[in-house]
């Protein structure tokens, strides 16, 4: 099979304004960029500009190491927050996990088939329930136990892990610990996670069987960027579906399930698609 051509994808935001999408075309057209993909919005409540444009890396008359100097003089001009990325640069991901292996499953099959073009260096749990699953798949594995007492020194640990591996992405795979906020500034954006949607009516063990009780129509998933803030991160991706009477604890569980392995699946999708911007508590997604 033939491979794809590098693409170069610059994603931007800053204060909106007459002629930002003629000054950014005109930069890839007159270093001989051919334009693959463009998509834009503008927040008009906050007056903000966002952006996404691919463009074809033949024939760019710039390589890939200048194109962000080239770039910088007009970014300061529009006062731009600014990433440039490349197609083929691949992303090195990294999984929190606990005891349940469905949506540790479906990334592994998805990372495995060549959806997900990444690399897995490691696979990190607070349960060796799931080092079977690591092994299947080649992937080093390893457990920290986890309680009240040894919680910051556990995290102090990973983090020194991970500063060895130096990760793109740390994906939360039904990882039934609080993270804090210590943690998450080390990787701002750059932490998924995924659970129902049952919150905040349903907190806590077993939030479907409270459901199932109080007798819900709609069940559903929730993927987002963890911050400081419990489960109120910037919300990347979103489904739900149906329930009815005749919908038993089992049913809802294995629906629930679905929806997480698929809404997860997508928000990894977007974010290694460089199609996300975050501003505020909110994402613009470029689908």
């Amino acid at each position: 099979m033939a491979q794809s051509p590098v693409s170069a994808i610059l994603l931007i935001s800053c204060p909106d304004g007459p002629g930002l999408v003629a000054a950014v075309t005109d930069f890839v057209f007159s270093h001989n960029g051919n334009i693959l993909q463009l998509d834009q919005h503008v927040d008009q409540q906050e007056n903000v500009f966002f952006m996404r444009i691919e463009w074809d890396m033949t024939g760019f008359s710039l390589d890939r190491d200048t194109v962000e100097v080239a770039f910088a003089p007009l970014a300061k001009f529009y006062e731009m927050d600014w990433q440039l990325h490349f197609s083929d640069t691949r992303t090195k991901m990294v999984l929190f996990v606990s005891k349940q292996s469905h949506v540790l499953y479906d990334v592994l099959s998805r990372w495995q088939s060549g959806e997900f073009q990444v690399d897995i260096p490691l696979i990190v749990s607070n349960h060796d329930t799931l080092a079977t699953v690591a092994q299947q798949f080649d992937i080093p594995f390893r457990v920290f136990s986890i309680n009240k007492e040894n919680k910051a020194a556990v995290e102090q640990e990973q983090i020194a892990l991970l500063d060895d591996i130096q990760p793109d992405l740390i994906v939360l795979a039904r990882y039934m610990q609080i993270i804090t906020d210590d943690f998450i500034q080390h990787y701002p954006s750059q932490i998924i996670n995924i659970h129902h949607s049952f919150l905040p009516a349903f907190i806590g063990a077993r939030p479907y069987h409270q459901a199932f009780a109080r007798g819900v129509k709609i069940i559903g998933a929730t993927s987002h960027y963890v911050t400081a803030d419990l489960d109120a991160g910037p919300i990347i991706e979103q489904d739900v579906a149906r329930v009815t009477h005749k919908d038993s604890v089992r049913s809802m569980v294995r629906k629930g399930q679905d929806l997480e392995k698929t809404v997860l699946s997508r928000a990894v999708y977007y974010h290694l698609q460089h199609r996300i911007l975050v501003y505020n508590n909110k994402t613009v997604v470029f689908d």
